[in-house]
């Protein structure tokens, strides 16, 4: 497996950069605002540089067929799922691809990321997940790929959109799941107490966390906590309708890139953005 991750994590810093563009997948019409021409995000996110991205086996091609060497490494998401409606519809699911894992290294992806969701009052959605994840896990294992679980801590269903819940007591005790599951990789919800965060990297271990966008927020917002859950011991983002639809995708990435590989700080590199925009 660590060719792969090697391919994922900048050599330099150690750390990764992965936008996520699989929202499409979900069936939820506000989830592909910015991204309904898919070979034209792809050619942008190619030209800005991150260190991966994040795509469905029916996207994935369009990252894949882009030739040369130098370009983002393919995450690939592996499993479906109808939670973000509001109101929920009346049956809800969770299913992963059959043969996600063959898919992914056919398509020479650098990992595969499932969820592992926590939504209050259906616990049948949790025992989804990990039947999904234990089944891939045996299948990542046989091929030497590397498994990214995704614990996403939601709100319940009076909440509107696609929000998380920012407990760090939550947050803290699914990720730990995931890790006795057998994580190589953990996308971890951002908290409500950043300077907690340090709290999810220790139950972590040696499992790699990069930590996820959530909902569309400003760009102070959005840089300030990721400086902030670097210093917490983070080893990258995963950031999906913050980059995607942000009037200047190719800048904002940019802007992640210096503050993970380059150790430029917040303010610098909303400076930078902002010279950018002029």
């Amino acid at each position: 497996m660590l060719p792969r991750l090697n391919r994922l994590f900048d050599a330099g810093s150690g750390r990764a950069l992965d936008v996520a563009v699989d929202h499409g997948f979900f069936g939820e019409r506000s989830f592909i605002d910015g991204i309904e021409d898919m070979r034209s995000v792809i050619a942008t996110l190619v030209e800005a540089g991150p260190d991966a991205v994040q795509l469905t086996l029916g996207q994935a091609r369009h990252l894949q067929s882009v030739p040369g060497k130098h370009k983002p490494a393919l995450v690939l998401r592996t499993d479906v799922a109808n939670v973000y409606g509001r109101p929920l519809d009346s049956h809800i699911f969770s299913h992963h691809v059959p043969h996600a894992i063959e898919e992914a290294v056919r398509l020479d992806a650098v990992a595969v990321c499932v969820n592992l969701m926590q939504l209050p009052g259906r616990p049948e959605i949790r025992e989804a997940c990990i039947r999904s994840i234990v089944e891939l896990r045996r299948e990542a294992t046989r091929y030497g790929m590397p498994l990214m679980i995704e614990p996403l801590v939601m709100q319940g269903a009076e909440a509107d959109g696609y929000g998380v819940d920012g407990d760090i007591e939550k947050i803290v005790t699914l990720v730990r799941q995931a890790v006795e599951l057998g994580a190589d990789l953990i996308k971890a919800d951002p908290a409500d107490r950043i300077d907690e965060y340090h709290r999810v990297i220790q139950v972590a271990g040696d499992v790699p966390v990069l930590v996820r966008g959530g909902g569309r927020v400003d760009d102070r917002t959005l840089v300030t906590r990721t400086a902030a859950v670097l210093e917490q011991g983070a080893r990258g983002i995963v950031y999906g309708r913050n980059i995607i639809q942000h009037p200047r995708p190719a800048a904002i990435t940019r802007a992640l890139l210096s503050v993970l590989h380059d150790g430029t700080t917040a303010d610098e590199a909303l400076a930078e953005l902002e010279e950018a925009a002029r």
